[in-house]
């Protein structure tokens, strides 16, 4: 049944909307849902080699790649290593969905140029307070993300054969 009062979507916030479907966090969402953060969405441009941020950070914002790679590593004392290269469409610095975190890695653009989308924390959290099912949903895809995550930690645990001692990331510091 056709709805003559249902809000209407330009042709630039249904590309968006499509965009942000292809990401974990954003899929759960419904198109009026997704609109909540179009006002907070900054593009933002970087160049290769420049750094998004630093282990350590404040987690000030979460970034979505429009274009372009971003490579996150972690530095172990003057070395690099890298954990993953991320493309278009993917995601990082998910941390800034949780209030008061900080980066646990280095994100730097790998490519010649990178666009990304920057949603600042303190706006992501106004979402939140303001729409609880929408918190719902992304912090469900985080747990799934996290889930995901852990379960590759432990294959690589063990394929390693114990090399590392796992116990240590679970001590409670």
């Amino acid at each position: 049944m056709f709805n003559p009062f249902r809000k209407t979507y330009s042709s630039q916030e249904r590309a968006t909307f499509e965009f942000l479907s292809k990401n974990h966090f954003f899929a759960p969402l419904e198109d009026h849902e997704k609109a909540e953060f179009l006002p907070f969405m900054y593009l933002r441009k970087y160049q290769k080699n420049e750094a998004v941020f630093f282990r350590g950070d404040p987690s000030q914002a979460f970034y979505l790649i429009k274009k372009g790679a971003v490579s996150l590593n972690i530095d172990v004392e003057d070395k690099f290593e890298n954990l993953v290269k991320l493309r278009e469409g993917d995601s990082f610095g998910d941390n800034a969905l949780m209030d008061s975190a900080y980066r646990i890695y280095n994100a730097i653009c790998v490519s010649e140029g990178c666009e990304l989308y920057v949603i600042p924390t303190t706006n992501i959290q106004e979402i939140f307070e303001d729409n609880v099912n929408i918190k719902a949903k992304m912090m469900y895809a985080m747990a799934e993300y996290f889930d995901r995550y852990f379960a590759s930690l432990f294959k690589a645990y063990k394929e390693s054969f114990g090399f590392f001692d796992l116990g240590r990331a679970f001590s409670r510091k």
